[in-house]
């Protein structure tokens, strides 16, 4: 069985430290607060990585992991974790914010990959990129995550639709 995990740990690709805890996260589904909390940890870890790069292969590699794993993301909040929140709290300003707050990141999303590293701007908008999502993310930590966690959501029951979601998704990515 240990065999079967490592090999599973080293097909997410990257072989990386965080690499290997998402593909043990993904084995053994966490409530949807810890999923979603793992998954901000590394991509801010992503974000602090790229602000030490200078090579325009590497920067564009990682740019590209930063994109795919924050389209995936978005996409289990937007498809599992919102509409069950916004059943489950009262605080539609809150998750209203949170789709505008994705929506920008996506336009940002996809104005990076339509660039290559190295073209003007390009770092740029990396940057603020990063700076849209540390926002978000603190806004969700602080008063989304709380406000699930007093609810009557079954978190237990949602991470496993939105790891399982995850992986179907990182699947068709590639």
């Amino acid at each position: 069985m240990m065999t079967a995990t490592k090999t599973k740990a080293k097909s997410t690709g990257s072989g990386s430290k965080s690499g290997r805890k998402t593909a043990r996260a993904a084995a053994k589904p966490a409530d949807a607060i810890k999923l979603l909390k793992a998954d901000h940890k590394e991509v801010r870890a992503w974000f602090k990585q790229y602000e030490d790069l200078e090579d325009n292969a590497d920067k564009q590699a990682l740019a590209d992991k930063i994109c795919l794993a924050l389209t995936v993301h978005t996409q289990i909040e937007e498809e599992i974790y919102y509409p069950a929140t916004r059943e489950a709290i009262d605080d539609d300003d809150l998750l209203d914010e949170a789709e505008v707050e994705h929506a920008s990141a996506k336009q940002l999303i996809a104005e990076i990959q339509g660039m290559k590293a190295g073209d003007h701007l390009f770092d740029a908008k990396v940057t603020v990129l990063g700076e849209y999502i540390n926002h978000h993310v603190e806004e969700e930590e602080r008063e989304m995550f709380p406000e699930s966690r007093d609810s009557d959501l079954d978190l237990k029951t949602l991470g496993e639709q939105m790891a399982a979601r995850k992986a179907e998704l990182m699947k068709q990515a590639g």
